[in-house]
């Protein structure tokens, strides 16, 4: 398990810095828009990745220390 920990914990990591350097990219959303509308565009979706990877990075890090519970 702490293999795999640390495997997600670099996936994620890597996985959040490409979603942030193509979120530079994309041209800026506009602020009255709601989360389902911010989907059809693509900075909106370089967003939802992006957190989607830090939340893989982030349990990563948990199964890396913590690899049978407590």
């Amino acid at each position: 398990m702490r293999n795999s920990g640390a495997i997600l914990l670099v996936l994620g990591i890597a996985g959040f810095l490409y979603c942030s350097s193509r979120l530079e990219e994309a041209a800026p959303l506009p602020q009255e828009m709601s989360v389902g509308e911010s989907l059809n565009q693509p900075a909106g979706r370089w967003e939802l990745a992006r957190y989607g990877s830090a939340a893989v990075a982030g349990f990563g890090l948990l199964m890396a220390m913590f690899p049978k519970g407590r």
